[in-house]
């Protein structure tokens, strides 16, 4: 049975105050929970079977808890780690908001295998019990890294051989068709820059752990899309197109809607 001080310290896991001031973070679900352990630490497992239903309902953020809930400790890592390796593709939200479309996205992350997304520090956190609730456990394979985006993005904005030679993707309503982009220039943009810049660069990135075939997507927020101080930094604007061209449509897709194409498109199959 958890004590009332157990009970008062796993309720206040709702708040991202004692998230970070505990270290912990809460998960629902039997699916949830299990995937989670497999990387994280179980602080705590509470089940209706154990506590009650009245208990589990106290915690819970759902309409209909299921019954099952996971404490456990939030992960230590820096954003370096997500530089280390061959990463080919980061992913970078731009003040995302909604729990449930940041969750989506994550999962849709580890679905096309972008272990990093990099998120400004107005990005809603990774350990909203909404949030890690939409994942569905695939929080345990995507690293989620809070920094000053357009800080972290300018060490790729200079193409010199000082700094790294990554092209910077960016969703905007005047950016140039995404097929189009991808088709003729897209990923092979930091190649030919790199061959441009002769083998004193390569030796630069393969020093500093980097690599030419990396590209990073920037998402922006649901209501205002990216911020001018990382719109500025892009050097690869895109755009969905809508079909049919020029008819009457939406003003925009869903965040993590547009999320899925754009990695669902890097990641199909090139063909030479």
């Amino acid at each position: 049975m958890l004590t009332k001080a157990q009970l008062k310290t796993y309720r206040s896991l709702q708040h991202k105050k004692f998230r970070d001031q505990l270290g912990l973070f809460l998960a629902e679900g039997q699916k949830c929970v299990d995937e989670l352990r497999k990387t994280y630490q179980l602080e705590a497992l509470i089940t209706e079977a154990e506590v009650g239903s009245t208990v589990i309902a106290q915690l819970s953020s759902l309409r209909t808890p299921q019954g099952v809930i996971g404490v456990f400790r939030k992960p230590s890592y820096s954003p370096e780690d997500g530089l280390s390796g061959e990463a080919d593709l980061i992913l970078a939200l731009d003040g995302i908001q909604d729990p449930g479309n940041l969750g989506t996205i994550i999962r849709t992350c580890d679905w096309f295998g972008v272990r990093d997304i990099y998120c400004s520090l107005d990005t809603a956190d990774c350990y909203n019990p909404k949030v890690v609730q939409a994942t569905m456990g695939a929080l345990a394979r995507v690293r989620i890294h809070y920094v000053d985006l357009p800080q972290w993005l300018q060490q790729y904005n200079n193409t010199s051989i000082q700094q790294s030679p990554v092209p910077i993707y960016g969703t905007l309503l005047d950016g140039r068709n995404m097929y189009e982009v991808l088709q003729s220039e897209g990923r092979s943009y930091s190649e030919a820059v790199l061959q441009q810049s002769g083998p004193t660069a390569s030796a630069v990135l393969q020093q500093r752990g980097l690599f030419a075939q990396r590209s990073i997507i920037v998402m922006g927020n649901e209501g205002n899309g990216i911020s001018p101080e990382v719109r500025r930094l892009i050097t690869h604007p895109l755009l969905i197109p809508s079909y049919p061209p020029g008819e009457p449509t939406s003003e925009s897709l869903n965040v993590a809607i547009a999320t899925a194409i754009i990695l669902a498109e890097f990641r199909r199959p090139k063909t030479v």
